[in-house]
């Protein structure tokens, strides 16, 4: 099964292009569910019928949901997080120790996830398109469940610390099964094969500049992009003169601009699809499928149109050590902090932070420096045997 997870700047059209993508799909006869996490809930807009938290037929093919997040929360966790105060407060914790303990930020995105994941598997799906919201919440449903791996881990990881598995029973089993859980979706979304992100743009530079950051972001999780969308693109006037063909000529000639500066900067390198503005809000099946012939011509639309994830991580040998490459799309005004956490490298570009995990050869080394290149963020780590950093630390 492949997961297709759409996304983009809040009103660039990314709704649309998921239903259009299932749609055409569904038209070739592949099984194809297509799912909106939005909070916007605009699915339902664009095939012209209601849908709701159970897949609804669309087409002989084609089922649609829209996933309500609160509703999720108000009906599975609030139990949980019940259990697992009265467990805490049960074991010598402070009441409003334990509360503080018991809240999750986040737990409703993290609660979608798993609401995709669970009707992805209960049906006869091929295919599963999800609409997720604009590009902020989906970077915070995508780093959810290794985020919530962590937190379990630290909180419950080391039972001796609090003494409180042994006497939890039920509870305990629990946040092991939720555990084993965050852990197999962490999973789904970091295979290539299994999900992939085609990220929707339009064809200006406040819009490019969050698609480049995003890209970075996406790569920080390991999670593979296959494909670029550049929606509403502005039709050539071609010989038409007057007023409305030359504002057609100068927004036009604006957008060319912007995409010749994302060929320019290689965030092309996950491949670029355009489509054209529409005078009309297309709805329904047959104007989707229009879009679709568009966008993927006679191309299969599952077939990345560029490259996924290449490894985030690139290993050379230097003459006084390692040099270790971090692979990211980084803007010459990224933000960029890095830190040495025991075993794991602490990299931050714009407010994104992400602990990379050192390969065991790298670990006993020291960080010297890093510097930004076209490949990404490449740092220099010395041996222990080379003696201390004349500077006295390491660079942050």
């Amino acid at each position: 099964m492949r997961i297709l997870l759409f996304t983009g700047k809040g009103g660039v059209g990314k709704t649309t292009l998921a239903a259009a993508t299932a749609a055409s799909l569904a038209a070739r006869g592949d099984k194809t569910l297509v799912v909106s996490t939005d909070p916007a809930h605009s699915l339902a807009d664009a095939f012209g019928l209601p849908l709701g938290a159970e897949p609804s037929e669309v087409d002989s093919c084609l089922h649609a949901a829209q996933v309500d997040s609160r509703a999720l929360v108000d009906s599975v966790w609030l139990e949980l997080r019940e259990q697992l105060r009265s467990a805490l407060a049960g074991a010598g914790l402070d009441s409003l120790d334990a509360e503080e303990l018991t809240v999750l930020p986040g737990v409703d995105e993290l609660l979608a996830l798993t609401e995709v994941r669970r009707l992805a598997g209960n049906g006869p799906w091929t295919t599963v398109v999800v609409d997720c919201g604009p590009t902020a919440e989906t970077l915070r449903l995508l780093a959810l469940p290794e985020a919530m791996e962590r937190y379990l881990d630290r909180l419950f990881g080391k039972p001796s610390a609090l003494g409180l598995l042994g006497r939890w029973n039920r509870t305990g089993e629990a946040v092991r099964r939720l555990g084993a859980h965050v852990a197999s979706l962490r999973t789904m979304l970091t295979d290539p094969a299994v999900t992939t992100v085609r990220l929707v743009l339009t064809p200006e530079r406040v819009v490019a500049a969050e698609a480049r950051r995003t890209l970075t972001a996406l790569a920080l999780r390991g999670i593979g992009v296959d494909g670029l969308i550049v929606n509403r693109l502005m039709p050539a006037p071609g010989i038409w003169r007057g007023a409305a063909a030359k504002w057609l000529r100068t927004r036009r000639s604006g957008q060319d601009a912007v995409i010749a500066d994302l060929l320019a900067s290689g965030i092309a390198d996950s491949g670029m699809r355009t489509v054209e503005h529409r005078a009309v809000e297309p709805v329904g099946l047959p104007e989707l499928l229009r879009i679709a012939d568009e966008l993927y011509g006679g191309d299969d639309p599952l077939e990345p149109r560029g490259a996924t994830v290449a490894p985030l991580l690139d290993v050379a040998a230097s003459e006084r050590g390692h040099r270790l490459t971090v692979r990211l799309a980084l803007e010459p005004s990224a933000a960029i902090d890095l830190a040495r956490v025991d075993d794991d490298l602490a990299v931050t570009v714009d407010g994104v932070r992400r602990l990379i995990a050192l390969p065991e050869l790298l670990r006993p080394c020291r960080i010297t420096g890093a510097d930004a290149s076209a490949a990404g963020l490449v740092v220099h780590l010395e041996d222990a045997r080379h003696g201390p950093d004349p500077e006295g630390e390491e660079p942050r």
